[in-house]
């Protein structure tokens, strides 16, 4: 069976690289060629804007999705509107009892004013290469190498991220391709350079071996 036969169609909203993402891992990867087919009208999606988008990543660090969920519903009731510049006029104490800690209060505040000095390149970003803009999105406290590369992902839409701080994603690839034996980064590159330059999509399939609901972030 060919690349093209196994093709399966592409949601509206799908990135515009997507299709010929999954033509390309369908024809270079055994274990994409079985999974892409049985995951048809769902895909890649950009959810909210740049600072929500992080500002969530923030609430969501160290618990369950449902706790995390609960404490951003009751935060973003706080603001007029889930924008730097509101964020920033809230008090610490209303802050904490929302369910924030002391330490993500200071993060979000470090966030806001990041966004609000303009010392972020925001406009500038689609066309900065991936390494730049984690650099500097890692120098806002509470966003790490992952938190940036979910960004990448998740908001930006880059089709060749390869997150090898995910745990998911090692998971997966352990099931997929080493019978669930333990797998190193190393490893890890070694499967994706099949993917390439579409790590990526091969990553948020990988994810939906584990979890067929897609992630949001």
């Amino acid at each position: 069976m060919n690349a093209a036969a196994v093709l399966v169609p592409v949601p509206d909203g799908a990135p515009a690289y997507w299709a010929e993402a999954c033509k390309h891992l369908i024809k270079r990867d055994r274990v994409m060629k079985k999974l892409i087919p049985q995951h048809p009208g769902a895909c890649l999606q950009s959810r909210g804007d740049a600072f929500v988008t992080l500002a969530r990543s923030i609430v969501g660090q160290q618990i369950s999705v449902k706790a995390a969920q609960a404490v951003w519903e009751r935060f973003e009731r706080l603001p007029s509107d889930m924008a730097p510049a509101q964020v920033l006029k809230l008090k610490v104490d209303d802050m904490r009892a929302a369910g924030l800690s002391a330490r993500k209060v200071e993060y979000l505040v470090d966030l806001a004013l990041h966004f609000a000095n303009g010392q972020l390149h925001v406009d500038q970003w689609v066309g900065m290469e991936d390494e730049a803009i984690i650099k500097e999105l890692v120098a806002i406290r509470g966003v790490g190498r992952w938190t940036a590369e979910m960004f990448l992902i998740f908001h930006l839409m880059r089709p060749n991220v390869l997150p090898l701080d995910d745990v998911g994603l090692i998971n997966g690839i352990s099931q997929a391709y080493f019978s669930g034996e333990p797998v190193s980064r190393s490893d890890a590159r070694e499967v994706a350079a099949n993917w390439a330059p579409y790590c990526s999509v091969a990553t948020w399939y990988i994810w939906r071996s584990l979890d067929p609901v897609p992630v949001t972030y």
